[in-house]
């Protein structure tokens, strides 16, 4: 058999084989995951739905539900807005002070408690395509930590010894990270910042980093500099000086598209923008990078030169919707000012027109406001935008009535973007809460629907001239600081305002950690803070400094934490402009009795079908605890709740309330109530929607913090119910388990 007959037999032998082989049934693939049936991200997954689609918990069965396990968080009452994130049967948690944690899912039962603090709002998760690698990335305290998902380790080849700084940046300080985790895309961690509200904090670039290595792989500058798109929208050098424009909330990830979405802050100072002049992009805006390369592939610019600190931060929303008779992929971006802004996914295109509209120009001196704001002409808002005196709360005596109507009257009052003044006080609807904030959103990906959590309170502000340096971090009117106090500010501006301060690193209020802990942060030192012998600071001077600290009110919207302290500024950073107005932050406007002002109700959830860019359906959200002692259950929603609603498969919208402390659950296409259950503590944030062997639980972090602060609407039983300590920590509940007869 020669060479060439030896080759055709072999040839024909191969083909017959072949042939056979695809006759045979082929040995099954390992199959993914259906998508949406785990919550191994922040939010359920990096595209930010707040969806799952496990579907045992549904409308039918949803009274049954019982706990199936708490796990205890003692110590200190908190504020726990923590989403839990579930790999395999591993639950992550944040626990007592803060510590990573991680438990069994279908026991509570606690598995390795780490040394490190999480963020305040979740974690971001990554694992290498072969599993063998698994890690948690953390970002607190100024920076990127990564700690060993199995184990709890850090991992220590991460960064320099674990840590990388996040405040390093040229020609300027960079901010540190923000209470929301990043988003993994491949090997990259994305990541927003916190930086601050006040003059001289940093600027909000977007930043990139290796999972692996910790190296910064791009930069996004959210204050353009010279050469780079909308650097003309500034003063010129203004990237010198000016800050803000930073992711602060949720951002969301397109994996499919390579696509991230960030939206983006004011611009610094929020309130007053006398040396900012222009529109001031990336400030207020929704932005969408390449995800791994940080190239701007189009932005939408929400609020020109924002002066009412309408920040962008809830996270879009990426649904596919019927368009025309064909599907189409859009994102949604919930915004403060009460509107829905909706984009054609990739190239930014509204989906139904947003129309340049003429506003009020500001009556400040120094200001420049902007002549016109965008305004969609579809969906219709999902929150109220102006007051009428007839809206005035009606839970207040007659005369009250009258006088508040007559100071809506007097205000400046010409809808959602009527500038502040200094001449009469003005009011802002939505205020400067929202409107949407940090977790008030959910999408359905099956059905095209959006559902957004709003708050709807009043700001009500004036304007005032500020002299530079006065007040000290105190606030206007403040009273003058004693001699030990003073002594205590120049301990406070020699050993601590380098890294303390707005748009660097928080400090908790002292009587949120108590004296001796206090002084054992500063002697010991904790993360990033060294230690400070008495050698260096002297007994005598911590007495001072903690006087001083005391003396300082407490808040700060970003950081979402109204235990911390706000600081002065740093007195080698920028000042701000020599002439210049403020005024309150938040602003909140409230009767005699500690209502708000605008009458109910004070929290909705509202139900868009994007398809065609209605409004379904909107309900109040849960009850003020005053008023539902007297009868109203249904028609008040709370006084700003801190809580993320989830929709599931199984037909429902879970939304918690922390003000009444109730669990609930809603039809997803009619709103209507179908389970609710009331905990002994106030639930936050997201819950947490999982399978393990196949059953379905869902969970809720819950905290005991009645508040801090001097706004009424902490401790205070009209707004809040106060929780019990016992009752703070997880709460996981499932239906029932079926047990052999």
């Amino acid at each position: 058999m020669n060479s060439t007959t030896r080759a055709l037999r072999v040839l024909l032998v191969a083909l017959a084989l072949g042939a056979l082989a695809g006759l045979m049934p082929r040995a099954p693939r390992a199959q993914q995951p259906q998508p949406y049936t785990k919550w191994d991200q922040y939010g359920g997954s990096s595209d930010s739905m707040q969806y799952s689609a496990l579907a045992q918990i549904n409308r039918n069965n949803v009274t049954q539900l019982e706990r199936a396990w708490f796990y205890a968080v003692p110590g200190d009452p908190e504020r726990l807005a923590f989403n839990p994130l579930v790999v395999d049967n591993v639950m992550y948690v944040a626990g007592v002070r803060g510590v990573l944690v991680a438990l069994d899912a279908t026991t509570g039962k606690e598995l390795w408690m780490s040394t490190l603090q999480t963020p305040d709002r979740g974690l971001a998760y990554w694992e290498s395509k072969d599993r063998s690698d698994r890690r948690l990335i953390l970002t607190a305290s100024n920076g990127i930590r990564e700690v060993d998902a199995r184990t709890g380790q850090q991992i220590l080849t991460f960064g320099a010894r674990g840590f990388v700084d996040m405040r390093i940046g040229a020609p300027r300080r960079n901010g540190g990270p923000n209470s929301s985790p990043g988003r993994v895309f491949e090997n990259l961690i994305i990541v927003g910042s916190n930086v601050g509200e006040g003059y001289g904090s940093p600027p909000g670039d977007i930043r990139a980093y290796d999972v692996m290595s910790g190296k910064l792989v791009w930069t996004f500058h959210t204050i353009p500099r010279p050469g780079e798109y909308g650097y003309e929208t500034w003063p010129e050098d203004a990237f010198r000086y000016a800050g803000g424009a930073n992711t602060w909330g949720d951002l969301t990830l397109d994996e499919k598209n390579g696509i991230v979405f960030l939206p983006t802050g004011s611009p610094t100072h929020d309130l007053y923008g006398g040396d900012r002049r222009g529109d001031n992009l990336f400030g207020n805006c929704l932005i969408a990078l390449d995800a791994r390369t940080g190239k701007r592939l189009w932005h939408f610019q929400i609020v020109h030169h924002d002066l009412w600190d309408y920040d962008n931060a809830a996270a879009p929303k990426l649904v596919t919707v019927q368009y025309n008779g064909k599907p189409l992929e859009i994102v949604a971006q919930a915004g403060k000012t009460g509107f829905l802004y909706v984009f054609e996914r990739k190239t930014g295109k509204p989906l139904w027109p947003i129309e340049e509209r003429p506003v009020p120009k500001s009556e400040v001196p120094g200001e420049f406001s902007s002549p016109t704001q965008p305004i969609p002409t579809k969906p219709p808002p999902f929150a109220r935008q102006s007051m009428t005196p007839d809206e005035v709360n009606p839970f207040v005596t007659p005369d009250e009535q009258e006088k508040l109507k007559q100071l809506v009257r007097e205000a400046a009052n010409e809808g959602v973007f009527t500038p502040s003044s200094h001449l009469r006080p003005h009011i802002q609807f939505p205020g400067a809460w929202g409107g949407a904030n940090w977790g008030s959103t959910a999408g359905d990906p099956e059905t095209g629907m959006v559902y957004v959590r709003s708050l709807e309170m009043i700001s009500y502000r004036k304007m005032s001239l500020v002299t530079p340096g006065g007040g000290g971090g105190r606030g206007r009117g403040a009273a003058p600081l004693g001699p030990r106090e003073q002594q205590g500010q120049g301990v406070y501006m020699q050993r601590c305002a380098g890294c303390h301060g707005p748009g660097q690193m928080p400090m908790r209020a002292i009587k949120i950690v108590g004296s001796q802990g206090f002084r054992a942060v500063v002697r010991q030192g904790v993360n990033q803070m060294p230690a400070f012998a008495e050698s260096s600071v002297s007994n005598d001077a911590l007495d001072a400094l903690e006087g001083y600290l005391t003396s300082l009110p407490t808040s700060d919207e970003q950081a979402g934490n109204p235990s911390e302290i706000r600081l002065p500024q740093n007195p080698n950073r920028y000042q701000g402009p020599p002439t210049r107005y403020g005024g309150s932050f938040s602003a909140g406007w409230y009767t005699s009795n500690g209502y708000p002002v605008s009458g109910p109700p004070w929290s909705q959830l509202v139900a868009y079908d994007l398809n065609n860019g209605t409004i379904k359906w909107r309900v109040a959200d849960g009850t003020a605890p005053g008023l539902a002692d007297k009868g109203l259950k249904t028609t008040t929603g709370t006084v700003r709740p801190r809580n993320g609603p989830v929709v599931t498969a199984g037909g429902l919208v879970f939304l918690a309330n922390s003000q009444d402390r109730f669990l609930r659950a809603l039809d997803k296409e009619t709103g209507q109530l179908v389970w609710e259950h009331e905990l002994e503590a106030n639930p936050e944030g997201i819950p947490a929607v999982y399978q393990v062997n196949g059953r379905q639980y869902i969970a809720f972090a819950v905290g005991a913090s009645w508040g801090t602060g001097g706004d009424p609407v902490w401790k205070n039983p009209l707004h809040r119910k106060q929780g019990k300590i016992e009752a703070q920590g997880y709460h996981v509940f499932a239906l029932p388990q079926k047990r052999d007869r």
